[in-house]
């Protein structure tokens, strides 16, 4: 650590009543904005100084002002064996070793930080939770670059790696510090892009007016402005966060003080403190895009008609898209939608064989890798599970209940559509404030303690209309909708595609245990056709094949 660099922090935390480290985390944000800036300024053609200057600033970050050696083993351990299994390990199997070595070097680290069970001190694993995603894709875009074009798909041909980056553009990619310790993640072929500044090419015969404003022979449009939003509007949930977690904070659902509210203030009071937590993680995501904006990263693309830089490539929350959500897809959805990304492109699809559908196996493997990714308190596991069901609820009540607030047609909305819109919003809202509790009180006694004061009433809900769902009342509601609609109705989009399990959630937990059972049943019917007999160990080694698990 350098020299009396803590005394202005340990000031300012006694000032306002924080810890050293939280001040220290929320002043290398900032920090990030001066320095991306002049990451930007070195000349486009020496991307090598670039890679330097962005190892310096990590080197400051981790040692000048954490004092995080270990921080800086833990990290150097990960990327260095994540390269060698990129280089040395031949064949399909190389991206799996890639991540469970890199899932079990960070599950270590989560037990550690549990153990420990300090929420005030910055340790390592939030860095290295964003580390995780950039090198197992890494190790499969390099798996990729060894496979013919036509094996692979669109997404996966733009980000394939032909040839192994040399070492110092890799460890550019691995501790690009604007994103180091909270993200985003992204893919080397972004970096790669960007230190080389192809990303910024402007496509021939573009009219020049209508092209991103460069700074003289600069390639990177600029990016002051769009930064300087994205870092108003995170400190302006920082300074939200610090407000509010003074009126609502874990210890007061967990006091006696909070039985002695009402049933309905107990809710609101469960609902801000879900509200409050969330604009922390707003505000911090906010300011790591605004400095990913600054250096020119976030970079997307431009509109050609309006000339108008798109700087979304890295967003990876959208506030208003979750406090105004009125099902879980898009509640989910909007929420760490990198990580989203991640667990989509490289486990739900990757388990997936080539010309076949993603099901059972697909989702169970991405929720457990979500589950792992988070860490082990039983918190996550309760939020994880419940969160499950409710979207399995949220979809079927989509496709069997919304249909009677719209036109047969399913293009226009019926005069009571607004008041299933206010009671789905009102709906989705309480159930996950309800459901995020536990990710935030992390402990099983604390979670259960909570839910208890107030009835369990998401548990209880959810469970009477997973009743209903298995119900002749599920028959019922579809006949009535097929007379009403003269079954012309088209699928629910939201809950219909193929994007994979939100932060890995199954879709639809009992539609892919039947999937299970038809597959099973098909297996069993194929070998009779054969003449094969199917004993009682046939049937449990077909099913412990479809479950991925020994029985």
């Amino acid at each position: 650590m350098l020299p009396y660099i803590d005394i202005p922090f340990v000031y300012a935390a006694n000032a306002l009543g924080a810890s050293t480290d939280e001040l220290k985390l929320i002043s290398s944000f900032l920090i990030s904005y001066p320095l991306a800036a002049v990451l930007k300024r070195i000349p486009d053609r020496k991307p090598w100084q670039k890679n330097i200057f962005i190892i310096a600033v990590y080197v400051f970050y981790l040692v000048g002002l954490f004092d995080l050696w270990g921080g800086v083993r833990t990290l150097l351990i990960s990327s260095v064996g994540a390269y060698a299994i990129a280089s040395y390990v031949q064949g399909p199997y190389m991206p799996w070793i890639g991540f469970v070595f890199l899932m079990g070097h960070m599950s270590v680290n989560h037990i550690h930080r549990q153990t420990v069970a300090d929420p005030s001190r910055v340790d390592i694993t939030g860095a290295q939770m964003v580390l995780v995603m950039k090198l197992t894709a890494f190790c499969w875009n390099v798996y990729d670059g060894t496979l013919p074009d036509s094996e692979l798909t669109d997404f996966q041909k733009e980000r394939a790696i032909r040839e192994l980056p040399d070492l110092l553009d890799y460890a550019g990619y691995v501790l690009f510090f604007p994103a180091l310790f909270a993200g985003p993640a992204f893919d080397f072929v972004d970096y790669r892009r960007y230190i080389e500044t192809t990303m910024f090419a402007v496509p021939p015969g573009t009219d020049p007016a209508k092209a991103p404003p460069t700074r003289k022979k600069r390639k990177i449009p600029r990016s002051g402005t769009p930064a300087a939003w994205k870092a108003a509007g995170g400190l302006a949930w920082i300074f939200a966060f610090l407000k509010f977690s003074g009126w609502y904070y874990p210890a007061l659902l967990l006091s006696d003080d909070y039985t002695k509210y009402g049933l309905l203030r107990r809710i609101w009071q469960l609902h801000m403190l879900g509200l409050t937590t969330r604009m922390k993680y707003y505000g911090v995501w906010f300011l790591t895009e605004g400095a990913c904006i600054l250096s020119g990263i976030g970079y997307k693309g431009y509109d050609p008609k309006t000339g108008k830089a798109d700087w979304n490539r890295l967003q990876n929350v959208k506030p208003l898209g979750i406090e105004l959500a009125q099902n879980t897809h898009a509640y989910l959805g909007n929420w760490n939608i990198n990580t989203n990304h991640w667990l989509r492109n490289y486990m739900y699809l990757r388990v997936t064989p080539k010309g076949k559908k993603p099901g059972f196996r697909a989702s169970l493997a991405t929720f457990v890798t979500s589950a792992f990714w988070h860490g082990f308190y039983p918190g996550y596991y309760l939020s994880f599970v419940l969160a499950s069901f409710l979207q399995s609820i949220a979809k079927n009540c989509r496709r069997l209940v919304r249909p009677f607030f719209m036109t047969a047609d399913g293009k226009s909305s019926t005069p009571y559509k607004p008041y299933y819109d206010a009671l789905t919003f009102l709906v989705t809202q309480l159930a996950f404030s309800y459901t995020v509790a536990p990710f935030i009180l992390l402990s099983l006694h604390d979670s259960l303690l909570v839910w208890a004061r107030v009835y369990f009433y998401c548990v209880i809900g959810a469970a009477v209309c997973l009743a209903f769902l298995s119900s002749p009342g599920k028959a019922w509601l579809k006949t009535e909708l097929n007379k009403r609609n003269k079954a012309k109705l088209e699928r629910a989009e939201s809950y219909d595609s193929l994007d994979g399990p939100t932060l890995g959630l199954p879709n639809d937990p009992g539609q892919e245990f039947d999937e299970i059972v038809a597959e099973v049943r098909a297996e069993i019917a194929a070998r009779k056709r054969r003449g094969q007999s199917v004993s009682n160990i046939d049937l449990k080694k077909a099913v412990e094949e479809k479950l991925g698990r020994t029985l």
